[in-house]
């Protein structure tokens, strides 16, 4: 059973929906991932989602693709990559997603990078960009070995997210708004009414985690009410780490992650 699926038990258990906190690691440095990787921990995220720095970000808004210029220039590479999360896997068992585009693990070998991801202690993937009929090889090197999280979107039709929902594993990921990533808008009720639906068409087989756009308390409060199991956040993490002193880096990046955390707690 992978840490993804454990942990999801875990939280049923608990009554609890899950928060996914992204980052891009390597931004602005090293130091700063480790830092905010311990203060994920100790304010109680649930799965960490670290992005490796890609050129053309596609899904990705102003402020993720900034973040991956900076990752990028301070010499984030595959190698680089992987010895980062090897460190973060002598602190802590926390469920890792590797979210990254197809390009990168193509261009490697799916079978050899899913193989050193899967040694340096990765869980799972998130490739924005891999579709699901051109997956046969990736989802052939990741089975036993690497959870698939594919995502959908409020407008995929019920066909799809059939199809789409078998072949991913760990968890399904909602995307809450039309656009890139980072795009704060009000909560619509196409993604309400979104989540609702496809809960009803899935029946509970996969978790279903929703993300892009979710920034507040407020935000995670009212999926969850929707009928979410998880929450990813993302860009506001990296607007905090742009604004936080090294210093205090920790304990904000502490303080905030349990302030979401908070709102996934059933009452």
């Amino acid at each position: 059973m992978s840490r993804i699926k454990e942990k999801f038990d875990e939280l049923k258990r608990k009554n609890e929906k899950a928060l996914i906190s992204y980052i891009m690691l390597g931004f602005p440095n090293e130091k700063a991932t480790i830092s905010t990787v311990r203060g994920l921990v100790k304010g109680g995220t649930d799965i960490i989602e670290l992005g490796f720095p890609f050129s053309d970000p596609l899904a990705d808004g102003p402020v993720i693709q900034n973040a991956s210029t900076v990752s990028l220039e301070k010499g984030t590479n595959i190698s680089k990559f992987f010895n980062i999360v090897k460190k973060i896997r002598k602190e802590t068992q926390i469920p890792l997603v590797l979210m990254t585009y197809t390009n990168i693990i193509y261009h490697r070998g799916y079978e050899k990078f899913i193989s050193d991801a899967k040694k340096a202690g990765i869980d799972g993937f998130i490739l924005p960009d891999m579709s699901i009929g051109e997956s046969k090889e990736y989802l052939q090197a990741a089975k036993n070995n690497m959870d698939t999280i594919f995502l959908i979107s409020p407008n995929t039709s019920t066909s799809r997210i059939e199809k789409i929902s078998k072949m991913s594993t760990g968890f399904l990921y909602l995307v809450a708004v039309f656009g890139t990533t980072g795009i704060k808008t009000e909560i619509k009720n196409y993604t309400l009414k979104a989540i609702k639906n496809v809960k009803k068409q899935t029946k509970g087989k996969i978790p279903i985690g929703i993300g892009f756009g979710v920034s507040t308390p407020d935000d995670v409060k009212k999926y969850i009410h929707a009928g979410a199991d998880a929450v990813i956040v993302g860009s506001a993490y990296l607007k905090l780490i742009e604004k936080t002193k090294p210093a205090q880096l920790e304990s904000k990046i502490t303080s905030f992650t349990k302030s979401l955390k908070k709102e996934t707690c059933q009452q």
